[in-house]
């Protein structure tokens, strides 16, 4: 064969291994768009039916809040529950019918009012609707959840970001919201621990990054998850003296009392991990530390076997990032440089 008919088949070669590896490449992309059109539908129907049974829930409180007769609510508690009832149907007409930050925080506030009634004072049949209702959102706000962490999971992946393959349908949110036990009696069953104040800590570094830490819940442990770092605050312990102690022994980091700000942030926090649900409040402080290493060799065994690792993160990265970070506003505010300066009384946060 000669040098000529030897390079031309060479070329064959390479422009066939070419046009496979397009070929491939193109059905990969196609599979994955449609993958992908397939979850954000899946998203929406979640989404929908989630809306769905808050709605009935809603039904439910508003008929409740009407009972009348010897087993008749009191004043006060018919008050709370049609204020919250309200808040919620004007976040549901604002947001027409959606699922956003304003609404999140409507319908805790209504699980809140609701785990505040003595369910036995009720009519046999609205206690059992109640009860029903709870079930029914629980079990609604977990399948929209994993559809929203499988959808974000995918928009996530590289090829998918580069080549725009979500087109300009936005990434969608998770909804988290307080919930009661099922017997809906309680704002606290017995699977539920009330905790003690807790401190979260925003560290930043000289070049303005922000430490969090990754977490998981081993019931769970696909769903990962962005968080600061802090504890909660012992009998008796003041707030920073708590962020000052947290922070050195989750990081290794030497933080003088002095020079953490707050508490700037505050948010009540309803969170399930090994099958226990937590109620409690966290208060959100900061500190400006030198650009250095971080040593988690302190860590507990629960802390050792629940996260995964650590990053310092700027605000342009969180702002722009897929994975789940809490608080879920932490991006939003950080994009504010006075975010972290102290005020007078902590903002409420989600």
């Amino acid at each position: 064969m000669t040098l000529l008919g030897a390079t031309g088949v060479l070329v064959v070669l390479v422009v066939l291994v070419v046009l496979l590896v397009v070929v491939v490449t193109a059905g990969v992309l196609v599979a994955r768009a449609r993958r992908l059109d397939r979850l954000h539908v899946r998203t929406d129907a979640a989404a929908a039916a989630l809306a769905a049974v808050l709605d009935r829930r809603a039904a439910v409180v508003r008929a409740i809040a009407a009972t009348a007769g010897p087993v008749a609510l009191t004043d006060p508690d018919r008050r709370a529950l049609r204020a919250a009832a309200r808040a919620v149907a004007a976040t549901r007409a604002a947001s027409d019918g959606g699922l956003d930050a304003e609404r999140e925080a409507a319908e805790s506030d209504l699980t809140r009012a609701l785990g505040a009634l003595d369910t036995a004072a009720l009519p046999a049949d609205l206690a059992a609707e109640l009860a029903d209702a709870h079930v029914r959102v629980s079990v609604a706000r977990r399948v929209h959840n994993d559809a929203v962490r499988d959808t974000r999971a995918l928009r996530g992946r590289r090829m998918v970001r580069w080549l725009h393959l979500a087109g300009t349908a936005p990434a969608p949110r998770y909804f988290e919201i307080a919930e009661p036990g099922p017997d809906g009696g309680t704002a606290t069953p017995p699977s539920m621990r009330t905790a003690q104040d807790a401190v979260r800590v925003i560290v930043v570094d000289d070049d303005g990054r922000v430490l969090l830490f990754q977490g998981i819940d081993p019931a769970r442990p696909a769903e990962a998850f962005w968080f600061a770092p802090g504890g909660g605050v012992e009998p008796g312990e003041e707030p920073v003296k708590a962020a000052v102690r947290t922070v050195g022994e989750e990081t290794g980091l030497d933080v003088d009392p002095a020079a953490v700000q707050g508490p700037l942030w505050v948010r009540q926090v309803v969170f399930e991990a090994d099958g226990t649900t937590y109620a409690g409040r966290e208060l959100f402080h900061a500190v400006h530390v030198p650009t250095g290493d971080i040593d988690t060799s302190a860590f507990t065994e629960h802390e050792a076997r629940t996260v995964r690792g650590h990053r310092w993160w700027t605000p342009a990265e969180l702002a722009v990032t897929l994975d789940v970070v809490h608080p879920h506003q932490l991006p939003d505010l950080l994009a504010d440089p006075r975010a972290l300066e102290p005020g007078g009384v902590p903002l409420a946060i989600h």
